[in-house]
């Protein structure tokens, strides 16, 4: 599967618990959370990687959004990470960030 974000969670297949919806972008709890608090923020359209995001509007309106979730569990947990992984390290071709804290589950 090349974009697990088109073709199952925008698409409704894959059910996801939304933490901030916008028109642009979307927040959800992890469906497979690798650590104790797991946000991904998406763009609700296809962007291949933060390389190749070429509408500054929505790459504003997802750093907004990255940031609303990091300060939300700054609050709550005390410290936060975002990751966003490009190349090789990117396994679904759809610019995504990982919001997370916590200890990093088996």
């Amino acid at each position: 599967m090349e974009d697990f974000y088109c073709e199952e969670v925008l698409s409704g297949k894959t059910p996801v618990e939304k933490v901030i919806e916008t028109d642009k972008v979307l927040a959800y709890h992890h469906t497979r959370p690798y650590w104790e608090t797991h946000i991904v923020v998406i763009p609700k359209t296809h962007v291949e990687s933060l390389l190749t995001i070429a509408d500054n509007e929505l790459l504003i309106e997802l750093i907004r959004v990255v940031r609303q979730v990091a300060a939300t569990i700054v609050e709550q947990k005390g410290a936060a990470r975002v990751l966003t992984n490009l190349g090789e390290y990117q396994d679904s071709k759809h610019l995504h960030f990982h919001v997370y804290s916590g200890e990093k589950k088996n």
